[in-house]
């Protein structure tokens, strides 16, 4: 079998890590590159050289073409490796490596330009007789006019897009200008084609779609479905295989129409077949992604096929190692992508500073990240931090591993999504398969209360004697001095305020052994037994009762504490800690400024200084994580002057405009 020496990964985070390991299992020396955020990154310490590319803008690194080619040139590499994102879909991008005599480990040129425009992939998906619904493109005009003979709602995609973004769901013809003018503006942004389509919208659909292999040697072979109806925003975040939606005889239709394409277009590596499924199981050709995904995981893991070592294999030029009936499907797995962002405030990006993080581990769990410990979440990257995929034997064993999973899955210092995932998880429409593409539309907020009541009805002397079983015995130096231990001996009856969510409780406390305590809250005693203490995790016996929970302390004092899933705050009000003033500000009575919810940057201002504005209008944009952002008004008011220009980066404190509220009008 022939191999390349070495390859190049034009790609950062968790799938150059996930190229990476599969290099080096088939021998293969790896080159990784970076930005200057990515300087200590995971995929830099893994490859066997790194090149750094530029700075933290994506045009001078992962985005630019001349630099990567010449770093794998220069670094004597043979192949370049795309991920996905950044590059992976550009044809410009595979005819340059061509081009310098390097090997792109991907479809050609031809292939990619062909089933990455969506308006293309469709004539060409139509000519094979594969059903589809019908759109239609050209100027804002064209479209204007397509829209007023199509039933609404409508849905306006990038012709160039993919991963969610430039799309979007118009339900009224009123919306349509504002979602044309946005929907072309993110394509630009983010493919460098403004061009859009619109189609009919179907509703409740599913999103399944279908993984498929091509050699150079004219075989295609399909490796089964994953189901992807979870999303939002156009995001998938749940995925599973094989689909508990499909039946065995749809099954076998959608996979000779997805090998049927990829004949069609002599396809060569890995790339999926993307559908659409109503509720009656009727499907229809969505797009293909000419690449590998975010979510094969679940399809290696229910198949045993190494999808990116077969890229690999394939790109150096040898035959795939399978024929379709040597393809079976085994058990079930369901990936869970892990992102920075903030549920509870719609789902708000969420970059900074982890000051804790620990990975889940055991039977049938695989955690895919490009982080091995706490680190910055960056503003300018996606707000995916890593994916956990779980397999099981069947579906029902998956989704508890998987729930258990992420109750095991501790990230401090930023918010994550993870509370929302074992929500989704535990909910009876996912349970019982009652889903579709707009299930985070109807469910998030239900699921978002779930989230809170749960967190309340978890006993509060749990969690507080939890916390001080770890506080009491902590022996790793990150907490400071407490008042008893400056007085030099552990007292036989302790008293300690403990603020719990900032309420506060006096607990007594009793030292039996040296393992166990007796604990006194409002006029109850609980007994408590210390099984097992680590740098940041504790198991107790309270009561009979057996609890775990990670736990991390802040220079501050405070402290967070994890219990299955549930985070809460708080502190001993006996540690002795130096105080951490924080400088607070108060806007004037009739005028002040807005400031960024988060980091990011400027990409429109929507109003003209000194101009009125009324309540929950769009006063500019701020992009963030590849999300745009809208800055609403908090009030009536008229807009004095901006604080920031187009172009401009904002942190999660930086002021956007000074304003003036209204005065409002009092009736007689």
């Amino acid at each position: 079998m022939k191999l390349f020496d070495k390859i190049l990964i034009a790609n950062r985070g968790e799938i150059a890590v996930r190229v990476i390991r599969s290099a080096k299992k088939l021998g293969i020396k790896t080159v990784a590159v970076y930005s200057d955020a990515d300087e200590d990154a995971l995929h830099v310490y893994m490859a066997d050289e790194a090149y750094h590319l530029g700075s933290n803008e994506l045009h001078d690194s992962y985005l630019n073409m001349d630099k990567i080619i010449r770093t794998a040139l220069l670094s004597k590499a043979e192949a370049i490796h795309p991920g996905y994102g950044f590059m992976s879909e550009r044809a410009e991008f595979a005819r340059k490596c061509k081009e310098a005599g390097l090997v792109f480990i991907g479809p050609d040129p031809e292939s990619i330009h062909l089933m990455g425009n969506k308006i293309e992939a469709r004539k060409f998906a139509k000519s094979l007789n594969v059903p589809m619904t019908e759109g239609f493109t050209g100027t804002h005009k064209d479209l204007k006019k397509a829209a007023q003979n199509m039933d609404f709602p409508v849905l306006l995609k990038a012709a160039a897009g993919g991963g969610g973004k430039g799309m979007r769901i118009v339900r009224s013809i009123e919306e349509l200008d504002m979602a044309i003018e946005t929907t072309s503006r993110e394509a630009l942004n983010y493919f460098g084609d403004g061009s859009i389509f619109i189609e009919k919208f179907i509703e409740n659909p599913r999103h399944i779609e279908f993984q498929i292999i091509g050699d150079h040697f004219g075989n295609v072979v399909h490796l089964f479905e994953r189901e992807c109806s979870i999303q939002r925003r156009y995001q998938k975040i749940i995925e599973e295989s094989p689909s508990p939606t499909l039946t065995e005889e749809v099954r076998a239709k959608m996979g000779e129409v997805a090998v049927r394409i990829g004949k069609g277009i002599n396809y060569k590596n890995a790339g999926t077949i993307e559908f659409l499924v109503d509720e009656r199981l009727n499907f229809y050709f969505l797009e293909m992604n000419t690449r590998v995904q975010v979510e094969h995981p679940v399809t290696e893991e229910v198949t045993g096929i190494d999808i990116v070592e077969e890229q690999i294999i394939i790109a150096a030029g040898n035959p795939m190692r399978f024929k379709q009936s040597d393809i079976k499907q085994k058990g079930h797995a369901i990936e869970c992508r892990i992102y920075a962002e903030d549920p509870e405030r719609n789902f708000m990006p969420s970059p900074g500073t982890m000051n804790a993080y620990h990975e889940p581990s055991g039977n049938g769990i695989r955690i895919d990240t490009g982080i091995a410990k706490a680190t910055t979440i960056h503003s300018f990257f996606d707000p995916m931090v890593s994916k956990l995929i779980v397999f099981g034997s069947d579906r029902e064993i998956a989704r508890k591993r998987s729930v258990a999973a992420l109750k095991e899955y501790v990230i401090h210092g930023i918010k994550t999504n993870i509370p929302y995932l074992i929500a989704l998880l535990e909910d009876k429409h996912f349970i019982n398969n009652k889903i579709s593409t707009n299930y985070c539309d109807t469910q998030s907020q239900g699921l978002i209360d779930k989230i809170e009541a749960d967190k309340k009805d978890v006993p509060e002397h749990i969690v507080i004697f939890t916390f001080l079983m770890f506080s009491l015995n902590n022996k790793n130096g990150k907490v400071g001095p407490s008042v008893w231990e400056r007085i030099g001996y552990w007292r036989h009856n302790m008293e300690i305020v403990v603020v719990l969510e900032e309420k506060e409780h006096t607990i007594s406390i009793k030292k039996i052994t040296g393992k166990q305590y007796k604990f006194e809250l409002n006029g109850t005693s609980y007994f408590a037994l210390l099984k097992n203490i680590e740098c940041q995790s504790i198991e107790i016996i309270l009561n009979d009762f057996h609890y775990k929970a990670h736990i991390f302390y802040e220079k501050t004092g405070d402290t967070w504490l994890n219990l299955n899933g549930n985070i809460f705050s708080l502190k001993r009000k006996d540690i002795l800690t130096e105080e951490k003033i924080l400088g607070s500000g108060t806007d004037g009575e009739f005028g002040g400024t807005i400031s960024s919810p988060m980091p990011g940057k400027v990409i429109k201002l929507s109003k003209e200084e000194d101009s009125n504005f009324k309540k929950g209008e769009v006063l500019l944009i701020v992009e963030s994580m590849k999300m745009e952002n809208n800055i609403l008004a908090p009030f009536n008011g008229k807009l004095i002057a901006y604080k920031v220009k187009v172009g401009d980066m904002v942190d999660g404190s930086s002021q956007l405009v000074d304003f003036e509220i209204a005065e409002e009008k009092v009736e007689a």
